[in-house]
């Protein structure tokens, strides 16, 4: 389902540089059907976003910041965010943004039956992550370029297997056993779904390749067996934990 998403940005929290791959992002989710970015437009930090705001098409929202230490741009994309579920006009929302205030708008939006996508900067504190379905970190899509898409698709470096740590790797080995069937073997894009629900913020761009499969295949730790599918020209890809080697002379 193409869902119709509500695109909520705290401009005081996103920097103007990432806004080009921000979007291009949100469109492989769905529809952005609202786009809104909260702030005090009068202040001068917000002002490389204006140019930016016309040809992304995103309206801004002025909230002055009526007392000092209380954020009102928060309160404003709160309670635009609620105005928005109850019209029932989307189905799901993206939540842009590095603060944990809006830990409990996303939980909130969640318990209400609407798919959540958080993307924000690495210093997201763990709660806001945690909260939604999925959370991208906006370092990650500026640093993707053309040629590192290139590289990624054909292989990785050692130093992208590098980034992966045995904790990530245990994650994605717990994983697959928790969907095998009785010979081991899991359907890969099961497994990159419950990835996903386990940890949110998991993504192998995170460590340098653009796919699940490249990043798998770069561990070699796993099995890869490509299937015919018989609803599809497309190969179904399964995964297996390798079977640890026993050691020379024992049985």
């Amino acid at each position: 389902m193409n869902l119709n998403l509500a695109v909520l940005i705290d401009g005081d929290n996103i920097p103007s540089a990432y806004v080009k791959e921000m979007m291009e992002e949100i469109a492989k989710y769905g529809n952005p059907t609202i786009k809104r970015i909260y702030g005090d437009w009068t202040k001068p930090n917000l002002s490389k976003w204006k140019n930016l705001l016309l040809e992304n098409a995103i309206t801004p929202i002025q909230q002055y910041g009526y007392t000092t230490g209380k954020n009102a741009t928060d309160s404003a994309m709160i309670i635009d965010a609620m105005d928005i579920l109850y019209s029932e006009k989307v189905n799901g929302f993206c939540l842009v943004s590095s603060d944990s205030d809006f830990t409990k708008l996303a939980t909130r939006l969640r318990e209400a039956g609407m798919q959540v996508i958080g993307i924000g900067e690495k210093k997201t504190p763990n709660p806001f992550i945690v909260a939604c379905d999925k959370f991208v970190y906006i370092e990650v899509l500026k640093n993707q370029s053309k040629e590192q898409e290139s590289e990624n698709e054909k292989g990785a470096s050692k130093d992208s297997v590098d980034k992966i740590t045995n904790k990530e790797i245990q994650f994605i080995a717990t994983t697959i056993t928790d969907l095998s069937d009785d010979d081991g073997w899991a359907f890969l894009g099961d497994v990159g779904s419950l990835l996903q629900k386990k940890q949110p913020n998991f993504d192998p761009r995170n460590y340098g390749f653009q796919k699940l499969t490249p990043l798998i295949k770069a561990i070699g730790r796993f099995e890869i067996e490509q299937r015919e599918s018989p609803k599809s020209r497309y190969k179904l890809i399964y995964v297996k934990n390798k079977e640890p080697r026993k050691a020379k002379g024992k049985k």
